[in-house]
């Protein structure tokens, strides 16, 4: 969803500013009259209190319901419904929150939705949509633009680090528990974006082609849990499925969203989704967002005219409303909106954050930190110093606090240990050398009036031949830098000016940050540089990171490395909202960082705060792996207790990691991603993730549910009666630990469909002690038994002799069995 500001916009100026620029205002019409509505459609699924307010709504006030408008009272939420004050019904704030509630106040940061995936555990994402759930409705909002269930289908996606998995199963069972936690704390949950949603390049117009049973199969499968848990309403996606745009498609919004699976709340518009009047009514879509380009006074006119029969306006009017009732919020039945509870939203935060750490790689038990290794450590990185919280775009969170890695390490390792730092790889820049420019600027805290301008030409001398990466960081109107004529920090083509990144975008003063790299001949350049004051005056800096003065950073964290016994090195890579990856390689210089100081100290541990999959060239020379994502504001915290044994790593993965850019599910075909000619082909089927693996008999870095313990685990007496699969787990090591046992089912001998060569059929997260063990059962779904015949437009049982698997892993399977799965 489109539905962050930076660069000090607010919100509503967002809004403004690219309504302008993309918003049309048509309103379709029929050349046949007016589109009648149903007779069996128009009362369906409300009660007596909602059919009588529909009675009493005039037209415009019918309207009002259905689109966006402006907050008088705003907080910064993404979107406003003002309500109908004369018949008790009150306004709706919509706020944005996958990770916690966006608004200007402070809120708990929860982790990213991948990192609670992590933790395969239902009972958390409850408890983390409960969190969300209180908060939202403490801080003044009605409906929460949350959780996001597209599968990760590509691992350049920019939001992955917003949703779940490659697995349908797990997202599922994931998406429906964070929407009852939501709810049952009378907050409005939204699942998002319906459908096929899974990049952010071309996101507002690409067309998707996806076959029926790859769509329902995969896709679709979160999407069905979240309404199969009564979610309030549906976010309808950019893009097009098959020829038609999301917001608008019959098949989609009807077809299967209302007719098979007997959804009862409404659809809204993704922010500027909408691209049509009547026919985006009579398909199904309900309320457009954040304003009323289509569903506001055309909308009127179309009823006026006859082109759309009022009775749809009225279906989408008791949609709307009915949900409202069911909360509460028509007749006073709503509780009293709580007070918030930071202690319990922190703690919850914490128990995420440590549940969903995922250790990838530990060569000689080089984690946790103990003895010597916890008494002389060097920590690297620039997130080991800064906090890394989230993700950029709408899944920001204003944070009650955030502790710095760095801190939280030399707090746990305590008064006698010797923890140093170094920063390895420079996010903002270092000043310009004195007398590098000609005078007449304060490159280091340039200040310009209010409501004047600032210029200035000079030359910059170049020593030698480098390459620059000149950073600008600005309080106001960004200045325009021109270097020998070529403009530094133009607006970034569509929404790209309006989404960037949660850790790079933003100095630790809270200065916006742009950079740009240029490759500078020694000698002379000329530079021109122009600022505005508007209202309020501004300050900017000017600084630079070149070859030379990243050499400078390595040598300094390599000498670090070499002074202490062990090295946690943080890694980043900053995702957002708006934008897609353009490599699975970590950014910058942090390549070289890391196998510069692990040659230095073999025994180096990698904390990745990364949003996905990440390629590790490194990988060989390091002596740990331990993937934290976003692990938002107790990720310090969080982080240092893993680091340390004071948990064990909980996390498994939910993504296949890939081992380069040339080894995917997408790579090397355009069709498939990021499409040609605005239509991308799903042309993989059914093997999205580490089905593909499985199918290509292609070896991913790490497999689909890796993740290691710091203890041992082994698998015995499988057995299988009817659907049920038991098994005994054993922790066999001497620490008290985690695991996740995962079942895998084979495809049925009896059907003539595509089927994977196995999928995760159930899973169960265990905390045993030393020495215990545990018996354990996982109940096969008639779903995960089944498969989706276009044919019949209809599932089907796969029958048959059928493989399970048990392991710890899709390539870590223990024990074999099979079942036979009758008619």
């Amino acid at each position: 969803m489109s539905h962050a500001a930076s660069d000090g916009f607010s919100r509503r100026s967002t809004l403004r500013l690219l309504g302008g620029a993309i918003a049309v205002a048509a309103a379709a019409t029929t050349a046949t009259g007016p589109v009648p509505l149903a007779r069996a459609e128009s009362r369906s699924g409300a009660g007596p209190r909602v059919e009588g307010l529909i009675v009493k709504l005039t037209i415009d006030e019918k309207i009002s319901l259905l689109h966006g408008a402006t907050d008088p009272a705003s907080l910064g939420q993404a979107g406003y419904i003002p309500g109908v004050l004369r018949l008790g019904i009150p306004p709706l704030r919509l706020a944005d929150g996958p990770a916690g509630v966006r608004v200007t106040r402070h809120a708990t940061a929860l982790p990213a939705p991948v990192l609670l995936a992590s933790a395969f555990d239902p009972g958390l994402a409850r408890r983390y949509g409960q969190v969300i759930g209180r908060e939202g409705r403490a801080l003044g909002q009605d409906v929460l633009l949350s959780p996001m269930v597209n599968l990760i289908r590509t691992p350049y996606a920019g939001r992955n680090f917003e949703t779940f998995s490659e697995d349908p199963l797990l997202a599922g069972d994931l998406v429906a528990a964070e929407i009852r936690g939501i709810q049952g704390e009378g907050l409005i949950a939204t699942v998002k974006h319906f459908a096929l949603n899974n990049q952010e390049q071309d996101r507002m117009s690409i067309d998707v082609r996806v076959d029926e049973q790859t769509m329902q199969e995969v896709e679709l499968r979160g999407f069905e849990a979240a309404v199969a848990a009564r979610t309030g309403a549906v976010m309808g996606a950019y893009n097009k499925v098959n020829g038609t745009f999301a917001c608008e498609n019959k098949t989609l919004l009807t077809d299967i969203l209302r007719e098979r699976w007997g959804f009862g709340g409404w659809v809204m518009t993704d922010w500027f989704a909408a691209h049509s009047t009547v026919t985006a009514l009579t398909a199904g879509l309900d309320m457009e967002m954040p304003d009323g380009t289509y569903f506001g006074a055309a909308l009127k006119t179309a009823v006026q005219s006859g082109a759309v029969a009022e009775s749809y306006v009225d279906r989408a009017v008791r949609r709307v409303l009915a949900v409202m009732d069911r909360f509460g919020l028509l007749d006073d039945s709503v509780p009293p909106r709580p007070a918030r509870d930071p202690k319990a939203g922190a703690a919850v935060a914490l128990e995420v954050a440590e549940a969903g750490a995922t250790l990838l790689r530990n060569k000689r038990h080089a984690l946790p930190l103990t003895g010597a290794a916890a008494r002389s450590i060097a920590v690297v990185g620039p997130t080991g110093s800064l906090p890394f919280i989230s993700g950029g775009g709408s899944a920001h969170v204003v944070p009650d606090h955030a502790d710095s890695p760095l801190d939280a390490i030399r707090s746990r390792a305590g008064g006698g240990a010797r923890v140093s730092y170094a920063l390895g790889e420079d996010l903002f820049g270092k000043a310009i050398p004195d007398g590098a420019l000609t005078a007449g600027i304060d490159t280091e805290g340039q200040r310009v009036g209010a409501g004047g301008a600032w210029t200035y030409t000079g030359t910059l001398t170049v020593a030698d031949a480098d390459e620059w990466t000149f950073v600008i960081h600005y309080s106001g109107i960004r200045p325009t830098v021109l270097v020998d004529g070529v403009e530094l920090f133009p607006p970034l083509p569509g929404y790209g000016e309006y989404f960037s990144g949660g850790l790079v975008s933003a100095a630790p003063d809270g200065l916006a940050v742009r950079r740009k790299a240029l490759n500078l001949s020694r000698g002379s350049h000329q530079v021109s540089i122009t600022a505005q004051g508007a209202d309020t005056g501004q300050l900017f800096r000017l600084r630079r990171i070149t070859g030379a003065t990243r050499a400078q950073d390595v040598a300094e964290a390599v000498d670090a490395a070499r002074a202490a016994h062990s090295v946690v090195l943080f890694a980043y890579e900053d995702a957002t909202e708006g934008l897609d990856r353009g490599t699975l390689a970590l950014p910058g210089n942090q390549e070289r960082l890391i196998k510069a100081v692990a040659a230095a100290n073999p025994r180096t541990a990698v904390v990745l705060n990364t949003s996905s999959s990440t390629s590790m060239s490194w990988l060989d020379g390091t002596a740990a792996v331990l993937q934290m994502y976003y692990p938002g504001q107790e990720g310090a915290a969080a982080t240092a207790a893993v680091l340390f044994g004071d948990c064990d790593p909980g996390g498994r993965l939910t993504q296949s990691f890939a081992v380069d850019d040339a080894h995917h599910p997408v790579a090397g075909d355009p069709h498939r991603y990021p499409g040609v000619n605005g239509t991308e082909e799903y042309s993989e089927g059914i093997h999205v993730g580490y089905r593909w693996y499985d199918a290509q008999g292609v070896r991913p870095l790490f497999p689909f549910g890796h993740g290691l313990s710091y203890t041992s685990f082994a698998y015995e007496d499988l057995r299988v009666r009817g659907r049920e699969v038991g098994f005994t787990v054993r922790n066999t090591g001497r620490r008290d630990g985690v695991e996740v046992a995962q079942v895998y089912l084979g495809p049925s001998p009896d059907l003539r469909l595509d089927q994977a060569v196995r999928v995760l059929a159930g899973y169960r997260r265990l905390t045993l002690r030393a020495g215990e063990r545990r018996r354990v059962t996982v109940r096969l779904d008639p779903r995960t038994l089944s498969s989706w015949d276009a044919g019949r437009h209809d599932w089907v049982l796969g029958t048959g002799r059928r493989a399970v698997w048990v392991g710890s892993s899709s390539r870590d399977l223990r024990l074999r069995g099979s079942v036979e799965v009758g008619a």
